[in-house]
């Protein structure tokens, strides 16, 4: 059954158009373009090896515009609860404290007015429920704003204001699929094809060709439905000056399509506009021959997660996941993974680890210890409660701020400084970034224990993890160029010792420190 939202003015977005060009021109991009394909020619964006990223969900963070509230229902899991782009725009000091650097938002498009009926997990509880298009992903129209969300001049304002803060914006865009029931299902081209792809396929024997989750699949193979989608997308990202983009469903569509997306962007946005590939089980290898061919700058790296999970349940020797952490660093030179600890389409990392947070401060740690582009999910730095989907879209908890939706709900202020640390220490240090990976555990070892190392700024960082649930002993070689000088733990501002080039000490109980070069007060 499907349910019509209540009608908001929408705010329409001009598309970009493909410039007239000169046939010599047409034959230095084919020339270009097979350079592009030369092994070792790929040529990724500007570095954003030092960047933290933080993922909001617009609807769920702050409700800065009362005016575009009709047909919110905050109690509903599936439906609108009021957060836009005025909102999260007002809370970007929130954001530039914390630490991050760049910002990552869903899809901003006018999305289909009905909503369906979907059930939830038996086990979480929770009754059949309308589910509407609050996430962005179900687009009815690619060429007009979400009035829920803003205005164009919304999305103006929150980029203008995110790079006063130096937080640059990735913008989320769709170019696989629309919306269930979408308009787009009776458009045709002049010579009379579809624009969607009728029957759903089968994704695992054809992933170009199935329709996700049974959303209508584009047809990017047609011309004109590749001018259409690129064009919208591209001009919204002109118009409001984003600095890259996440790529949805990226495994779905052909990399014909993303060669010439690569290079559109590039002539119309810029050669530095970044592109972060949402590539569904990506990891180091399987992304490696799209950075070959410089379709994108990044992937991201679905592997982290569940490792990192079971690292901190007990599963597994230490050596074994210190290993694990050494092989992401086996990525192409230049680009990046991109690596999370909770997703809007996986459980929450807190959830899975039993809402215990030591293990979750743990991951968090190792997360901002490693090589790659750390993604924080909205919420995850003051513990937000939620779960599976729908539960892992919950609201922003505020606590006693006058913020909705999420006025009222707990936040831990305690992880929130924590995250704040981690977020400093690894923006003070380039081998954090940048630097080589080296494992110290050995087999026999209870303590996971890697150093990074960055020669050209000569700097170095230890980090040592203890999982268990008793106090482990650690010992370790320090790196030579520490040999008499204070070794600051980055996480309590406060030195050791170093004994014979070792670092010896006991470890709490599910603990992580983080160990550098510079002075402090001594622990004794």
């Amino acid at each position: 059954m499907k349910l019509d939202n209540p009608h908001i003015p929408e705010t329409r977005i001009t598309l970009g158009t493909r410039p007239a060009v000169h046939s010599a021109y047409l034959l230095a991009l084919f020339f270009l373009l097979c350079l592009t394909l030369l092994p070792g020619a790929a040529r990724a964006a500007t570095d954003w090896s030092d960047e933290v990223v933080y993922f909001v969900l617009i609807d769920r963070f702050a409700d800065g515009d009362r005016t575009n509230d009709r047909g919110v229902e905050r109690r509903n899991p599936g439906g609108f609860h009021g957060g836009d782009l005025k909102g999260l725009t007002g809370q970007l000091d929130e954001l530039a404290d914390l630490g991050i650097t760049a910002l990552w938002i869903n899809p901003v498009q006018k999305q289909i007015t009905q909503s369906f009926y979907a059930s939830a997990p038996a086990k979480l509880g929770i009754p059949e429920f309308r589910h509407f298009g609050f996430h962005g992903y179900w687009i009815d129209d690619f060429t007009a704003m979400e009035p829920h969300f803003g205005s164009l001049d919304d999305l103006k304002k929150l980029v203008e204001e995110a790079h006063k803060r130096h937080i640059k914006v990735l913008l989320d865009v769709v170019y696989n699929h629309a919306g269930y029931g979408s308009s787009y299902a009776s458009r045709r081209t002049s010579d009379g094809q579809g624009w969607l792809r009728t029957g759903e396929g089968n994704c695992d024997v054809d992933p170009l060709t199935c329709a996700v989750g049974g959303l209508p699949d584009f047809r990017t193979e047609l011309p004109e439905v590749r001018d259409y989608l690129l064009n919208a997308n591209i001009g919204l990202a002109k118009q409001a000056g984003v600095d890259g983009f996440r790529l949805d469903t990226f495994k779905h569509i052909a990399t014909d399509f993303w060669l010439e997306h690569r290079r559109r962007t590039r002539e119309q946005l810029g050669k530095d506009f970044f592109l972060l590939a949402e590539y569904w089980g990506g990891t180091a290898g399987s992304l490696d021959p799209f950075f070959e061919r410089d379709e994108i700058d990044a992937g991201f790296d679905f592997s982290f997660k569940g490792s990192c999970e079971a690292f901190a349940n007990g599963r597994g020797r230490a050596v074994a996941y210190g290993s694990y952490l050494g092989s992401r660093h086996k990525v192409r030179k230049g680009y990046l993974l991109a690596h999370y600890l909770s997703s809007h389409d996986e459980p929450m990392a807190l959830y899975d680890l039993n809402g215990d947070k030591d293990k979750f401060r743990i991951c968090a740690a190792i997360q901002m210890t490693s090589i790659g582009m750390p993604v924080i999910y909205y919420g995850e730095e003051v513990a937000r409660a939620g779960s599976e989907w729908p539960l892992n879209r919950t609201d922003m908890p505020w606590g006693e701020r006058d913020i909705l939706p999420g006025k009222g709900l707990a936040r831990d202020e305690a992880m929130r400084d924590f995250y704040k640390k981690l977020l400093h220490i690894r923006h003070r240090h380039s081998a954090l970034t940048r630097g080589d990976y080296t494992l110290l555990t050995g087999p026999k070892d209870a303590v996971l224990a890697f150093l990074r190392q960055d020669e050209q700024y000569n700097d170095s960082v230890m980090v040592l993890v203890n999982r268990e649930d008793k106090v482990s002993e650690a010992d370790f070689v320090a790196p030579d160029n520490w040999n008499r000088q204070p070794v600051m733990d980055d996480l309590t501002n406060i030195a050791v010792t170093t004994s014979a080039g070792h670092i010896r000490l006991t470890m709490a109980p599910r603990s992580v420190r983080i160990f550098s070069v510079s002075s402090g007060k001594v622990e004794h």
